[in-house]
């Protein structure tokens, strides 16, 4: 599934979660920052918001946005666990956010062990020969 946001000086955040009696493992990809038309030439600074092992809220800017020297950056799908909230720190914007949602349904974990490959089933590699010299 696809995912996309819009951070503005009127909506400072947006929070992406899922339902937690969802049973389903989520996985969060945060694929691109950019401004969007009619930002201005400021620093826009986009922090993800979340929760440590602790269970207390941290933040981490993970863009920094200036429309005249870097106006969109790339993070090569960087992933994270919902729920997650994306904050407009600085700036006005607006920063459009993209990225994907991946949903992976947990099945029976039983294992069958007729399933597994027995010696007997492996195939035999020849044996290797020294070169010639």
């Amino acid at each position: 599934l696809l995912l996309g946001c819009e951070l503005t000086a009127s909506t400072k955040s947006y929070t992406f979660q899922v339902d937690e009696e969802d049973d389903s493992d989520h996985i969060l990809a945060l694929s691109m920052v950019c401004l969007s038309d009619g930002a201005k030439d400021e620093c826009n600074v986009v922090e993800v918001v979340g929760r440590n092992h602790e269970n207390q809220e941290i933040a981490v800017p993970v863009a920094n946005l200036k429309l005249s020297c870097q106006p969109l950056l790339s993070l090569d799908n960087f992933k994270l666990q919902p729920p997650v909230t994306f904050r407009l720190a600085a700036g006005s914007g607006p920063v459009h956010l993209a990225g994907w949602h991946r949903i992976m349904h947990r099945e029976d974990a039983s294992f069958d062990e007729d399933d597994d490959l027995s010696q007997e089933d492996e195939e035999e590699l020849p044996a290797i020969m020294p070169a010639k010299k």
